[in-house]
């Protein structure tokens, strides 16, 4: 039974965590400047079932996107948002970040944490901005109006690699110290290194 309460509770102050970090985007911010590369690893990382990993920070977004996009942003839209054109690719990219944290992050240290958000940035930049350029009518949809769709996209660049560097630090560092405080959130096999 006590075994139980613990992974509970880990379960718990993990998703609560995510959770913050996607109502986070509701709070006025630099654009691109979002939790969504450290929510995906954090979920990667922590999850002892790595379904969860790619559930929960999934559906937290997709919640702070109805918000968003229906009451922050609802002037913008004709009627009830339930998915923005292009979320699939938005998505997709979220899975490949969690996907990735899967393998890079099986030991939580320093570098791997480093590499992993600045691979969540480069993962979100090419998928979003493929995403923008396949499904928008923006650009042509030839190889120059994809190049021209990056290009446009480098200026959000820099916020994409600064807000994941550091939603990732900020929810590594609340767990860890949460962990330190309170040790029955360890796992045998977590904490920085």
């Amino acid at each position: 039974m006590m075994a139980k309460n613990k992974i509970i509770l880990r379960f718990s102050v993990i998703t609560v965590l995510i959770l913050l970090a996607a109502l986070s985007r509701l709070i006025p911010h630099p654009a691109n400047f979002a939790p969504i590369g450290g929510m995906a690893l954090f979920g990667a990382a922590y999850y002892s079932k790595r379904y969860w990993a790619f559930i929960i920070p999934i559906v937290t977004m997709w919640i702070s996107d109805l918000i968003l996009n229906n009451v922050v942003y609802g002037e913008f839209f004709d009627g009830f948002v339930w998915f923005y054109d292009g979320a699939w690719f938005t998505y997709g990219a979220f899975a490949l970040i969690v996907l990735m944290g899967t393998f890079t992050l099986k030991k939580v240290r320093i570098p791997n944490l480093l590499f992993s958000a600045l691979g969540a940035s480069v993962i979100f930049f090419v998928v979003s901005n493929f995403g923008v350029w396949f499904s928008g009518t923006m650009y042509p949809k030839d190889f120059g109006g994809l190049m021209a769709c990056y290009t446009a996209g480098v200026p959000f660049f820099k916020n994409t690699v600064l807000g994941d560097l550091f939603y990732t630090a900020v929810l590594f560092g609340a767990f860890e110290v949460s962990a330190w405080r309170f040790p029955q959130l360890r796992s045998q096999d977590s904490g920085i290194s």
